[in-house]
Formats: C-alpha cells, structure tokens, sequence
C-alpha cells in the first residue's frame, strides 16, 4: 500500500543517491576520455571504503584486445591495487550496463555492489539482452542499482554513434 505522505520528490529520491551520482560523474570522465581516444565511451570506477581505488574506460581499438573493457580493465586495477582477487567490500560504478563478459568479472571478483547509468539494448547483460543476476546458482550477487545519472550516461554513447554514423 503506498503512502501518500511519502510523495515529496525529496523523499523519493533516496539519499545514497547522493554518493552514487558523486561517483558516476567520475566514471562519465572516464567515457569521456575514451570519446576523445575513439573508443566506445564507457567508463567505469572502482570504491573501496569510501575512496577511488581503481579508474578505467574501454581501450579495444588501442589495445587491440577485445578484453579490453573498462569495467575489466578497472577490475584488474582495483586488484593490484589492494592485492587480492576478492573485492568483497569495493562499488564498481560504470556508465552503461554491463555485458556478460563483465558481469562474469563482477562476479569472479566478488563486488559488493554495481551501479550503473543506461541500459545497453544490445549487450546488456543484468536487464537487456539477458539478465544475468536473475539466474540462480551463482555464488555471488552484487547489490545491482541502475539508472543513475542515466540520461548523461545515454546521451554520450548516443553521441559518439551518431558522429561514426555521420562519418
């Protein structure tokens, strides 16, 4: 039953939104940098208690490695940063949904929570194309917060395809 008290758009917005959109602006940087290097813009960031541990975008054109995703990328980062596999108690906040590549490393790796901007109707693999976290058997469940920053995060991916479709 819904309460009509509870309908101040101050209310509905929850307050831990306040730290995710803090760091998803970091994240859209980092897009931003794969934008200006010709790479699919998606950024990603890794927090473990409190503090960025880990900064990445995507990097396959440059690397020639289809690997080479930034939420892999900020993954292994965050790795040798602390020195472990495990990322038990570390936030990975990225700009675009994951595909099932990274949601196979989110999950390997143990992440605590993943927050993410828009949905990627085309690889998306937690709410699109198939969702992942729905399946039961895994080991691991992040706790999974979607739309943040959303319409910043979309309208950089839709920009850098209109420029290669115009090209």
């Amino acid at each position: 039953m819904e309460n009509s008290s509870l309908k101040s758009s101050y209310l509905c917005v929850p307050f831990i939104y306040m730290n995710e959109e803090k760091w998803m602006r970091l994240a859209l940087k980092e897009a931003e940098k794969a934008e200006s290097e010709d790479e699919v813009p998606v950024g990603a960031v890794i927090i473990c208690g409190g503090k960025v541990i880990a900064q990445a975008h995507n990097r396959k054109e440059a690397t020639k490695k289809a690997t080479a995703h930034a939420e892999i990328l900020a993954i292994e980062k965050a790795n040798k940063k602390i020195g472990d596999w495990r990322l038990l108690d570390c936030e990975l906040y990225v700009t675009v949904e994951p595909c099932a590549m990274c949601v196979g490393a989110i999950i390997q790796a143990r992440l605590k929570r993943l927050v993410y901007g828009t949905a990627d109707p085309k690889f998306g693999a937690v709410e699109s194309v198939i969702k992942i976290f729905q399946q039961s058997g895994w080991n691991h469940y992040p706790e999974i917060i979607s739309g943040v920053l959303k319409e910043e995060s979309s309208q950089i991916i839709k920009r850098y395809f209109t420029k290669k479709r115009d090209k």
